[in-house]
């Protein structure tokens, strides 16, 4: 992944960070109509996470980027995604371990931990790889705060 380029997610955050790691992965996609994925596979998967924000913490990072792996290989890798009952629902096709669902939830489980940190900085973006010529972008929702 050296070098690699991705897609740019606009913003206007001073600092943006990105971490790249990789993850080996058993899934299926537990739906006849998914085909030849239906069946128990495996991947080695090539994510970024793009992170931005304003305040750095503590320790001058925005975020330390060996929190970023740990929190996602540490628990994706050498699985079977579906097993991940707390992150995957093989009754849920809202929730089935494809690559979207599987970028989407990468996200959340990083931006729940920045959530956590002094300076909460946002999950931009995820960018997924899941073979060489597929991959997949997860982009959140920006939530507008309403007075009510």
């Amino acid at each position: 992944m050296l070098q690699q380029i991705y897609p740019q997610v606009p913003h206007d955050y001073s600092y943006e960070l990105n971490k790249d790691f990789q993850f080996a992965a058993a899934h299926f996609v537990p739906s006849e109509l998914a085909g030849k994925c239906s069946k128990v596979h495996g991947h080695t998967y090539f994510a970024n996470v793009t992170i931005g924000g304003d305040v750095l913490d503590e320790t001058g990072f925005l975020v330390n980027f060996s929190h970023i792996k740990k929190l996602i290989h540490g628990r994706f890798d050498h699985t079977l995604l579906n097993d991940d009952e707390e992150s995957f629902d093989n009754s849920n096709s809202d929730l089935y371990p494809t690559t979207e669902v599987v970028a989407r939830t990468i996200c959340e489980l990083v931006q729940h931990f920045l959530d956590g940190t002094t300076n909460k900085p946002r999950c931009l973006q995820v960018f997924l790889r899941e073979t060489p010529t597929s991959y997949c972008v997860y982009r959140p929702k920006l939530k507008v705060k309403t007075n009510d």
